[in-house]
Parts: C-alpha cells; structure tokens; sequence
C-alpha cells in the first residue's frame, strides 16, 4: 500500500508537467499561426469551397489578399518573409516596381472577399512593403456551397457574375436583389436592340448598362455622402432602392418628388442625359433647407440658450423679439434628395434646440416662397 501511495505521489507531478508542456506546445502552434498568412486548403475546407469559376484579370486591392495557397509558412500575416536574410526575388522585384516595369498579373484564387496566392507570393509581398493599394491579379473563383444566409446571397453574387461578365463587383446586402440588376439589364439590352444595334450580346449590354446608367448614378449617390446615412448598406443597395422607386412604374416612393429634377424617372432618359456630361459635372443629390424656429426660452437662460444655438453650424440668424416669442431663429440646412424637408427639420430642432435647457416651447415655420435683397 505505502509503495502504491508512493508512485502516486511520484506520477501526480510528471501528469502535472506533461500538462503544462502540452499547454505551451498549443499556445506556441497558436501563435506560430496567427503570424502566418492564412492558408487557401483551410479556408476552402471550411467554407466547402470546391466548386470554381474563372473570373479573368481584374484589379484587386491588397488589403483583401489574406492568404496563400502554398506558401503560407513562409510569409507572417502582413505578407512579409519570415526569413532574416533578405530574398534575391523580392528584390529584384521591388526594383522593377519602382522603376514602372511591366510585371505579368498575379494568380489568385478567391474566397467571398479574401484572396489567396497561388502564384505572385513575392510580387504581393513587394506590393504591400512599397506601400501600393491594388495589384493586377488573374482569379479563379471557389464557392462556397453551404447553405447559410450569406453564402446564399454570395452565391447569388458569383451568378450575377457569370451572366454579366462585368469588370467589378456589385455586391448587394439581400436576398432575391440581383435579379432586380438582370431586369434593368435585359431592358437596356432591349432597348439597344430597338435602336438598332441587333447584335448585342448580353455581356455588351450589360457592360454597356454599367458604363451608362450604374456607374453615373452611383457617382452621384457618392458625391452625395448617402452612404453615411445608412452605415449597413453599400453604394449597390442604395442604387438599387432609388432606380427601382424611380423607374419602376407602380412603385412607390417613400422619399419627396425633388429627386425628379436631377434623375428623369425613366432609366434611358437618364442614361441620355449623363452622357454628355463628364463626372465632374455630375448633379448633387443635396439641397439646401431653409426654416425659421420661433421660441419661447425661460428668461434667466435666454443668454445662455442664444450662446448655444449661435455655435451651432446650421444656424444662421438669432433675434430677440418682443410678443408672443422670445426668440426667432434662421437656420439653413442640408439634405440628400432621400430625405423629406419635415424630416430633416423635425430631426435638427429635436435633437440640437429641443434639448437645450431653459426652451419651453419651439415652432417651425418653413418658406413657401422668399424674395430678399441685400
């Protein structure tokens, strides 16, 4: 019995030690990976990523190359070589970079949004250290065939792809939207075909409906910074939601009608109209508010109140008034062509005049018609 207690004792110990060993082991393989690039035969297994298209020579940005497909070892994960002593091929390449030599494209393959290199690890490598954005790459597309939500809308995605051959992405947030793209598509494809151009192939059309309708009204969405109102959308949705409630008959709209000065509420007439004009002088999809807020403010605070509201960058005018109010203000304000002037007023005096303290009551007249000289 006291020779069994006794190796015990003496296992109890080297258990405790093999443990540790082993937790140090994980944590060494967990870091070892972390400073690697990630590897494509990982990733595709994950996401069973097996079946592939081929997506032609495209420009990518460099930031969305995670990856590699053989030499993920090699490379820490800012695509940098592990090894001290520097590479001969890297540097060679980064002086053909600096001195503007033509290099052939690089091989990616392509996962969602992440690319990996099959061929071009150096060329990638040089890219990131010399500081450049994009890189010239030749993809193979893989996707991924679990049916989650969004590897449903990716696939939705990959097929619009395939059917439109188009030189970028467009990459939508829902479910079902890309078919609403193909309508625009096979209706612009028809009508070139009644102007006359009877040989149209689908993927002229639909390049043809890039350059001529998508692109200019996704630069005037740009330009007008609608993006920032709605943070969870991309450019495409917000295209998408204005041509179809703009060109689409029987839809109807939810923002006001200042939006038919700026884009005709039929798709070729706005395509007639965008192409005599270059970006720059595209239309902005903003105009200019103004309003008078009438307040009556608790008199001990009425200095302070006018202090506040004078800071404000909307307001433009503060007077002090005897009667029915203490206070006339002019405010001028700014919105996109999606919004309603209601909206835009109800927001500001809310949230900006409302909550001052000391304001016991607010009203907002808005101008029908103004004349004014100096």
């Amino acid at each position: 019995m006291a020779r069994g207690s006794s190796i015990l004792m003496a296992i109890i110990p080297l258990k405790s030690k093999f443990k540790r060993l082993l937790e140090r082991m994980r944590d060494w393989s967990t870091a070892a990976s972390a400073n690697e690039v990630k590897s494509f035969k990982h990733d595709q297994e994950i996401e069973a990523a097996y079946d592939s298209r081929v997506r032609g020579v495209r420009t990518i940005p460099l930031e969305q190359i995670v990856g590699s497909v053989g030499r993920y070892r090699d490379f820490d994960n800012h695509f940098r070589l592990k090894q001290k002593a520097p590479s001969e091929r890297l540097q060679w390449v980064k002086k053909a970079m600096r001195e503007g030599r033509p290099l052939p494209p690089v091989k990616l393959y392509q996962i969602k949004d992440a690319f990996y290199v099959l061929d071009g690890n150096h060329r990638i490598a040089a890219a990131k250290e010399l500081g450049h954005d994009e890189i010239l790459a030749d993809i193979v597309e893989f996707i991924p065939s679990e049916n989650k939500l969004q590897n449903v809308l990716y696939r939705e995605r990959a097929a619009f792809a395939d059917d439109t051959q188009l030189p970028r992405e467009i990459k939508l947030t829902e479910i079902g939207q890309y078919d609403l793209l193909m309508d625009q598509i096979r209706q612009h494809w028809r009508h070139l075909e009644a102007e006359g151009q009877t040989d149209v192939t689908r993927e002229a059309a639909a390049r043809d409906w890039y350059d001529s309708i998508y692109r200019p009204l996704c630069a005037i969405i740009q330009r007008g910074r609608l993006i920032e109102s709605f943070p969870e959308r991309t450019i495409a949705d917000l295209y998408l939601y204005i041509s179809q409630h703009q060109w689409q008959i029987g839809r109807r709209r939810q923002y006001g009608i200042g939006i038919d000065k700026l884009i005709p509420k039929d798709m070729e007439a706005f395509r007639t109209k965008m192409a005599d004009m270059k970006e720059c002088g595209y239309p902005e999809m903003q105009r200019g508010i103004t309003a008078f807020i009438l307040m009556n403010v608790q008199a001990k605070r009425e200095d302070k109140i006018v202090e506040k509201l004078f800071g404000l960058e909307e307001v433009r005018e503060i007077h002090s008034v005897h009667g029915d109010v203490d206070l006339l203000v002019k405010v001028k304000l700014t919105r996109d062509l999606l919004s309603s002037d209601a909206e835009m007023i109800s927001h500001f005096v809310h949230e900006k005049v409302r909550q001052l303290a000391g304001v016991v009551t607010t009203k907002t007249l808005i101008p029908g018609f103004s004349k004014s000289k100096d």
